[in-house]
């Protein structure tokens, strides 16, 4: 009989964690600060949830001793080895459930995120496929009852997007959308193509977390920032008025082009909130960039130029290369059913960041 027992990790630092998340807990001045106080409480509940897990295997492991002791003694050794039987099958499961808790909480977690969809290769059909995307997503959080708020976008003579960026708020939009940014291809036969020939087009989506004011700080001396007025389709009021707002940010180079409110004022703070964003996004990559050069440490790079999915309309097919994942529910997908497909990406991904944790233990 092969005795089930696990390599339990070193659960000290944890403990010592949980030890000063009770102190500042029991801290009334914590509770001033509403986002710390909840910040703290959440972490504390995750390592709770650890320790729970590793008491129980413990006390599982425990248990497979005491029955190894009374194997042969005959009154005791058939209850003894059914005992050992059964937890030999719970250890290992509770054991990956442990390590998968173990994971650290992505930091950008419950942030309201910033959707930008670019038309890409495919002239008026690739901004034809932008706005089939942004309906996707705006039909997505409409099944989630997230808040959707329009930040900027250019159409195009087709009647589709150049550009569209737009900010959704709701806890789980993070989590559910952080995959997403990279080259979407589409492959059909495009409404104004007489021979019934299939194309294939692109564009582009970039997935930023909301940057909050005090992880960026912009000096005024660093923006250019000029009004005019608002160009192509948007109503009298907005193209007789100089409320147009495109901002430079002269060290990096980033430009934001927001028109469209009315009021110049409204316009220059969304382009504010989208430039945070992008430096955000920006100080981010360079982090993990620096970090990780010799492993993959989620699923994609979160790359835009990287191409991760293609919608293929002939076949009712969408198909992510990143995981080798295939529905036949494009339609569905289209309509914003598109959970199955982040559920996958959500276990991939944390099966590599599982690999690289027990890979810098050994």
């Amino acid at each position: 009989m092969v005795w089930s027992m696990v390599d339990l990790p070193n659960i000290e630092p944890f403990l010592q964690r949980y030890n000063e998340l009770e102190s500042k807990l029991a801290d009334p001045s914590v509770f001033k600060d509403q986002e710390l106080a909840t910040k703290i409480s959440r972490e504390h509940s995750k390592i709770k949830v650890i320790l729970e897990q590793f008491e129980e295997i413990s006390i599982c492991q425990k248990a497979i001793e005491d029955a190894k002791e009374l194997i042969n003694e005959p009154e005791f050794a058939e209850t003894a080895k059914e005992e050992i039987e059964k937890l030999e099958i719970k250890i290992p499961s509770l054991h990956k459930t442990l390590l998968y808790s173990m994971l650290p909480e992505d930091p950008d977690l419950g942030r309201n995120t910033i959707i930008e969809i670019r038309a890409g290769a495919g002239g008026g059909e690739a901004s034809l496929f932008a706005s089939d995307l942004y309906r996707m997503y705006c039909k997505l959080a409409e099944n989630k009852n997230w808040n959707f708020e329009c930040m900027s976008q250019s159409t195009s003579e087709t009647g589709g997007f150049k550009e569209v960026i737009f900010l959704l708020k709701g806890q789980e939009v993070w989590s559910k959308l952080k995959f997403e940014s990279g080259v979407h291809r589409v492959q059909r036969v495009p409404v104004t193509e007489a021979s019934g020939r299939i194309h294939t087009s692109t564009a582009t989506v970039a997935v930023l977390p909301e940057a909050r004011d005090v992880e960026i700080k912009i000096d005024p001396s660093e923006l250019e920032i000029n009004v005019c007025r608002a160009s192509g389709p948007g109503g009298q009021g907005v193209n007789t008025t100089d409320s147009a707002v495109q901002i430079l940010h002269k060290p990096t180079g980033l430009t934001v082009y927001c028109a469209d409110e009315r009021s110049q004022l409204k316009n220059k703070n969304k382009g504010m909130t989208v430039l945070k964003s992008r430096l955000l996004n920006l100080k981010q990559t360079e982090e993990r960039e620096k970090y990780a050069k010799e492993r993959r440490d989620q699923v994609g790079t979160g790359d835009r130029s990287e191409r991760i999915r293609t919608y293929n309309f002939p076949q009712s097919r969408i198909t992510d290369h990143r995981i080798n994942y295939t529905s036949h529910a494009l339609n569905e997908a289209l309509l914003g059913d598109l959970d199955h497909l982040f559920d996958a990406l959500s276990q991939e991904d944390q099966k590599i960041k599982l690999e690289n944790m027990l890979s810098e233990n050994e």
